[in-house]
């Protein structure tokens, strides 16, 4: 009965892939075309486990669905937990290091960026049947090394999350989110075989 279900919902997974497959195919400009991204990016190769795993995650296969997506993180570094609700036009670039925990819920064409976590801010096995993880809103583009954590903590649709960013509060629609560091350049100038690092102190 379980198998039966599963592969009545084949046709279903197929279309969502092809929909992610676009996406990153549109969005990446090095992609020259789904085909190559079907075939080399470990990204699709890592929604592609999900998607499977997540169906047989709903029909309550106990322990093969976890199996399937660690052996995708072993092989992608993309970790993404197959109870994690996804939706279409799913874009991973690069991949690398990203984490979707078991209760994140995540829109429509969303794009992540390597580094990415959507994540628990608290791990006590007594929370474990709680929404532990954030949800992630259609349209939404969280950049490489930002951190979203708390079951409560939901990014508005439209909104951009810039690079290493640590927020565990929600925020509404079109918000643009981004972590203000400061990069200080020193002229380094050499005069006869003298070097003088601290002529010209710029801010950035």
């Amino acid at each position: 009965m379980i198998s039966a279900n599963f592969f009545a919902e084949l046709p279903a997974i197929k279309a969502d892939l092809d929909a992610d497959a676009r996406a990153i195919a549109d969005n990446d400009p090095a992609a020259s075309g789904a085909a190559e991204v079907v075939l080399a990016y470990p990204g699709f190769f890592a929604i592609m486990v999900y998607r499977m795993a997540h169906k047989l995650h709903g029909l309550e296969v106990p322990l093969l669905p976890r199996m399937m997506t660690e052996q995708a993180h072993s092989l992608t570094g993309i970790d993404i937990h197959p109870g994690a609700v996804i939706g279409k036009s799913f874009f991973i670039d690069h991949g690398t290091g990203i984490v979707v925990g078991e209760t994140a819920i995540i829109g429509n064409n969303v794009k992540l960026y390597q580094g990415v976590t959507v994540g628990a801010l608290n791990v006590s096995k007594g929370q474990a049947t709680q929404k532990r993880h954030p949800t992630i809103e259609d349209n939404v583009i969280i950049y490489a090394g930002s951190t979203i954590l708390g079951g409560k903590t939901t990014v508005g649709h439209d909104s951009i999350i810039g690079g290493n960013v640590w927020l565990t509060e929600s925020v509404p629609p079109y918000s643009m989110v981004y972590h203000k560091s400061e990069v200080r350049i020193r002229e380094r100038l050499v005069v006869n075989g003298v070097r003088f690092t601290d002529v010209i102190d710029f801010s950035i």
